[in-house]
């Protein structure tokens, strides 16, 4: 794709954030667009940086240092949001601004203890397997508040919010309920005492329901990178 084409499909999603906000009553402005990268090439993520784009999500460290070396020159904000391996907290620890996929309190320990002084706090959100889904990752509802209380007292971490993935749905109510029940649990975490201003919810094909349920952050790729190669 050409540099404009970037353009005009950011600017689509873009709108239709707008437009979710709008039809129910978020403030303008409430929704962050986080531009996933997954697999695309740099030049790709150039080009959504030259049409004003600069949060970016990616999966694997190794891809991500990749990119990072070659957009140096470039204001970005990096956010891991694949699965957190043990051997990959350094890597994810020096590089990251956002972690959103934290999954068990012994990887925020070693995100916390690898963390560079000389960088600002590595922000973080605990993955929830709202679905229960017996094939991915996430903690369980349950387990939440525990791992949130260990993670906030963590040095050089800040202990954000919530991040979730749920299972496809295609009518609109159904791709609700999850994220009302995982807007409901942050709900429970900050009356329990806990900050957390951050859902991290919603993708291509269902931002629209995020938003209508509290998600300040969107996971966006298909829709503005076109299908994966």
């Amino acid at each position: 794709m050409m540099t404009a084409d970037y353009a005009v499909r950011l600017n689509a999603v873009r709108d239709r954030i707008r437009a979710a906000e709008l039809r129910f009553q978020r403030p303008p402005g409430a929704v962050r667009l986080l531009a996933v990268g997954k697999t695309q090439p740099a030049a790709a993520i150039a080009a959504l940086s030259a049409a004003g784009q600069r949060d970016f999500g990616e999966n694997y460290l190794r891809e991500a240092l990749d990119k990072m070396t070659e957009l140096a020159v470039l204001e970005l904000e990096w956010h891991f949001i694949g699965p957190v391996q043990t051997n990959k907290t350094r890597g994810i620890a020096e590089h990251f601004a956002w972690v959103h996929s934290v999954d068990r309190l012994k990887i925020a320990e070693r995100l916390s203890a690898q963390r560079p002084e000389s960088l600002p706090p590595l922000n973080i959100c605990l993955q929830v397997n709202i679905d229960r889904e017996p094939t991915k990752r996430g903690l369980d509802e349950a387990e939440v508040a525990g791992v949130a209380r260990a993670v906030a007292a963590l040095p050089r971490l800040r202990l954000r919010g919530l991040m979730a993935i749920p299972a496809p749905a295609a009518e609109f109510a159904a791709q609700r309920r999850p994220f009302a029940q995982l807007r409901e649990l942050r709900e429970r975490l900050v009356a329990a005492g806990l900050v957390l201003d951050t859902l991290s919810a919603g993708m291509s094909d269902d931002l629209e329901a995020a938003v209508a349920e509290g998600a300040t952050l969107v996971r966006v790729g298909t829709a503005l990178f076109g299908p994966r190669p």
